[in-house]
């Protein structure tokens, strides 16, 4: 069983429930859960910032938006360097290449299976 993947899964179902609902800090927190937990695998990582990108498409945000593809670049760079900041959420008021604090059960989940 692919643990990351699944938590990953479950912090889009929990944006997608957030964005029903209106709840629209608790969609973008989730979207950042879900990017701290995909950081490490590239195909996740791009879907995070892919994600990202789509929502701040629809709520007109055009700031992140831009930041988003800025980050759509960026992540396979960083991947083949080995350069990807642990804990950073993926929004673009934040710096790339910054670290950042794990929330404590994503960081359990990521140093159980060694990122």
């Amino acid at each position: 069983m692919d643990v990351i993947r699944t938590a990953y899964l479950e912090e889009l179902a929990a944006f997608r429930m957030a964005r029903a609902e209106g709840n629209y800090a608790s969609a973008w927190r989730a979207l950042e859960r879900g990017h701290i937990l995909s950081q490490r695998r590239l195909s996740l990582h791009l879907h995070s910032h892919g994600v990202m990108l789509r929502y701040a498409l629809a709520r007109g945000e055009w700031g992140e938006a831009v930041g988003q593809v800025i980050r759509l670049v960026l992540a396979p760079l960083g991947t083949i360097t080995g350069r990807i900041p642990r804990g950073n959420t993926g929004r673009s008021n934040v710096s790339a290449f910054e670290p950042m604090a794990v929330p404590h059960d994503i960081a359990i989940i990521l140093d159980a299976e060694g990122n």
